[in-house]
């Protein structure tokens, strides 16, 4: 950042205020390798609690934000204002901050998912095509080292032609009665029609997409309650066909009791087949057809670049799930410094998921709840 622009980029940030998991979270992503600096927020709806959080982070007053609109004119106005926003508010308020963001020529960086529906996501997405604005969708765990290291063994052919994908993700943390820890979740009017797949689903998809370099081209799913009481969609699976002919498996819950957070992944082509778990996500296991099987590391022997640019730190030295995420902030970071300077970026900081991604998400969602409501009738997506 300081050889291209001769500073830090200046963040705001929206929602992520008291209580929240996720907020934290994207503010040390940012944090991590130095390239913003936090000058501005809006942490809540309540307006007096926003301006109280924000203060509580060390914003001064005239810029910790009663509203979203406030932050976005008063910096505009600004000579020193935000360059990027980063959205992590409750799901309905992505696309109308997303778009307030952009009308305001500010660079944007988002959680998932994009939108809570196929018609925002459609204008979402045109809306950063017309700009030329960066958009970044935290779909965070493509950021880990060894996600990228198997993104880029399938491209570079290592696999062979790939004929199959299982993904799965599974949590437990509604498996008891009740609202949960974050009740606006099962609110669809805030949470979106599917409560499962907006907030692991997505993910699944996205990494499936990542990994494969395959399209999901139909379902054949279910999705609903599993705990009893339970209005809100808290299982789905899938069937899919996917772009080349190849086929794949998909479930996700958050009713499966004991489970943490288990994100697998395996992906099997003609030469060979990928395995990674987000539990154990210092490990790639590679294996080979009519070869000993594989084990591979964060920089350790065989990495790849885009694998390697992704790490901190030597061989046999643990990363984990803050790091994954802080990759596609600076990943963004880069992209939105060179945008900035009217420079092109290194290829390899534009892996992190973009707008495109995100309508992709939003459109597989459509589908599987499609699909669920024709008893599992294939359905295009």
């Amino acid at each position: 950042m300081i050889a291209v622009l001769g500073r830090r980029l200046r963040l705001g940030v929206i929602g992520g205020g008291p209580g929240s998991f996720i907020g934290p979270t994207h503010r040390q992503a940012a944090r991590l390798d130095d390239r913003y600096e936090l000058v501005a927020g809006c942490l809540s709806s309540d307006p007096a609690r926003s301006v109280s959080a924000g203060m509580a982070l060390g914003l001064p007053a005239d810029r910790s934000y009663a509203s979203a609109q406030a932050l976005f004119e008063a910096e505009a106005a600004r000579a020193d204002g935000m360059d990027a926003v980063a959205i992590m508010t409750p799901n309905h308020d992505h696309y109308p901050s997303a778009m307030a963001a952009l009308a305001q020529g500010f660079d944007v960086i988002c959680d998932k998912p994009m939108t809570n529906t196929l018609v925002e996501a459609e204008q979402l997405r045109q809306r950063v095509s017309e700009t030329g604005l960066v958009f970044c969708l935290t779909h965070n765990y493509s950021g880990y080292p060894l996600v990228r290291q198997a993104r880029a063994m399938v491209t570079e052919g290592l696999l062979g032609e790939v004929r199959m994908v299982q993904v799965e993700y599974v949590q437990g943390g509604r498996a008891r009665p009740g609202p949960g820890r974050t009740a606006w979740k099962t609110d669809p009017e805030r949470g979106g029609a599917s409560l499962v797949m907006g907030d692991i689903g997505t993910h699944a998809h996205q990494l499936l997409r990542f990994i494969s370099g395959l399209e999901v081209e139909q379902v054949a799913a279910d999705a609903g309650p599993i705990v009893p009481g339970s209005q809100a969609h808290d299982y789905a699976g899938a069937m899919l066909r996917l772009s080349g002919g190849a086929r794949g498996n998909f479930w996700v819950t958050q009713a499966a009791a004991g489970v943490e957070n288990a994100l697998r992944i395996r992906v099997s082509g003609s030469q060979g087949t990928l395995e990674w778990a987000q539990e154990h996500p210092q490990v790639l296991h590679f294996k080979p057809i009519g070869s000993p099987a594989q084990t591979l590391t964060p920089n350790g022997p065989g990495t790849l670049p885009l694998a390697a640019r992704s790490s901190r730190v030597a061989a046999g030295h643990p990363e984990g799930f803050h790091e994954a995420f802080a990759n596609l902030y600076s990943d963004a970071a880069e992209a939105i410094a060179a945008r900035r300077a009217g420079q092109q970026p290194d290829p390899l900081a534009l892996h992190f998921p973009n707008a495109d991604d995100g309508w992709m998400g939003v459109r597989f969602v459509d589908a599987v709840i499609r699909s669920s409501a024709a008893d599992g009738l294939w359905s295009t997506v």
